[in-house]
């Protein structure tokens, strides 16, 4: 009952700010940018002039599983931004506010309060995620060729994963400090960390959420999901967990 009440209050605060309407929309753009770019440059270059006299503008299209796989770059870069902006006022907007203490002081169970922002959280984002990624796999049909919706429903579940370990990155940042631009810069800090130490010893660390991207990306283009996705989505589940288990912690200690 009362999980369920705070992830309501979620619900409703986030469509009293329109994000229900605006982060979709900002995600679907996302989703269709790259490949209305990529398939009308060719045209745009030539309608603006300034070519040699000959020339000739030749750009290879790339095959459809490419296309979409713009759309999946655009949104695992720009699409992160959004989601930092949007989720860095999510608790420690509220410890600045001060409505954290009069929500805590009900009482509420810190397990309840960190799991339900979380979940009305990935659930605006998840939901954006799949808007964008749906609007990039029409356009790449519509442009560059068949591309079967089992391939887009696989990328969108697959790369979700990632998304579900992002916001948690959010979340447990949260609880560090009250200052949102802080949240903002050490969540970024923390994903592009990942990245970097993953790219540096992908060799060995195979089941880092850093190489989500990458593997979608193999999938994409074989049509096999790489034997070491499976034990990568296990490996950033139990980060999720940690993160959220020392969300809750912290939280706890804060109080003390």
């Amino acid at each position: 009952m009362q999980w369920s009440v705070i992830f309501k209050k979620e619900m409703l605060e986030n469509a009293r700010n329109i994000k229900w309407i605006w982060v979709p929309i900002v995600f679907f753009i996302f989703g269709i940018m790259d490949p209305i770019t990529t398939y009308y440059l060719p045209k745009i270059l030539e309608s603006v002039g300034g070519l040699p006299e000959g020339a000739v503008v030749d750009i290879p299209m790339p095959i459809p599983a490419e296309a979409f796989f713009y759309s999946v770059s655009e949104i695992d870069s720009l699409g992160l931004l959004v989601i930092a902006l949007i989720g860095m006022r999510l608790i420690a907007g509220e410890m600045k506010s001060g409505v954290y203490e009069l929500v805590l002081s009900k009482p509420v169970k810190y397990t309840n309060y960190v799991t339900a922002k979380w979940a009305g959280f990935v659930l605006l984002v998840v939901t954006s995620t799949f808007i964008g990624l749906l609007a990039g796999w029409y356009y790449v049909n519509l442009l560059f060729g068949d591309l079967g919706f089992d391939a887009f429903l696989t990328t969108f579940l697959l790369y979700s994963v990632y998304s579900l370990f992002f916001t948690a990155i959010i979340v447990f940042v949260n609880t560090w400090f009250k200052k949102p631009g802080m949240v903002l810069f050490l969540s970024f800090l923390l994903a592009i960390g990942i990245d970097i130490i993953t790219s540096i010893y992908g060799h060995i660390l195979t089941w880092s959420p850093g190489h989500i991207s990458s593997y979608v990306n193999d999938y994409l283009q074989s049509g096999t999901i790489p034997s070491e996705m499976w034990g990568t989505i296990g490996t950033t589940f139990v980060l999720i967990i940690i993160m959220l288990l020392l969300s809750i912690v912290i939280l706890k200690n804060k109080e003390k």
